[in-house]
């Protein structure tokens, strides 16, 4: 079997990161093969913090996402949308279908994956995250660690609508005492 085989002729591929971050927002990625290019857009550290966090605003930013998608990618009648299954994508598939395209529900692919985690990690550097934290696979620790460092300045950066940020990670992170090393 070839390659062509597996993809079809007219697809728009949607996939994000950041979602189980600590920190930041998501970005949504788009991807219409075979053009290489990414079309990549954040949601806001906002909508993951009081009172949009509870709202769900996240989710009305996505569908203002998928329509710019639509807007730049030009879908036909043709068009196929692959979106991965995860939740934050939810209202992006039912978004779609209600406006009568055909959407697929997939596993995120190697390839888009990695450009949305790419274009996640240059935005949490752009705010001053280390580079090398970035590398870390489960940076869950690693973030709350940087966060812990300079809380008063770092903690708007934080998704704090989760409710173990207000019940545990916020207490802790204010409890420990500054590391400062010596560059």
């Amino acid at each position: 079997m070839t390659l062509d085989h597996f993809l079809l002729p007219k697809e728009i591929m949607i996939d994000s990161a950041g979602w189980s971050d600590l920190l930041l927002g998501v970005v949504i990625g788009a991807l219409k093969p075979p053009d290489p290019r990414l079309m990549d857009r954040r949601i806001p550290t906002s909508s993951f913090q009081p009172p949009n966090f509870k709202n769900k605003k996240y989710l009305v930013d996505t569908i203002k996402i998928a329509d710019e998608i639509i807007e730049v990618m030009k879908p036909d009648d043709e068009t196929h949308f692959r979106v991965c299954s995860g939740y934050i994508l939810s209202s992006v598939r039912r978004h779609l279908q209600n406006r009568g395209f055909r959407v697929e529900k997939m596993e995120t692919t190697i390839h888009l994956q990695e450009m949305v985690e790419r274009s996640y990690a240059r935005w949490c550097i752009e705010v001053g995250v280390p580079e090398e934290i970035l590398r870390e696979k489960r940076r869950f620790w690693t973030f709350l660690e940087w966060v812990a460092e300079k809380p008063h300045l770092r903690e708007r950066l934080v998704k704090t609508g989760w409710a173990s940020w207000e019940r545990k990670w916020r207490e802790e992170i204010f409890k420990k005492k500054p590391i400062f090393s010596k560059k």
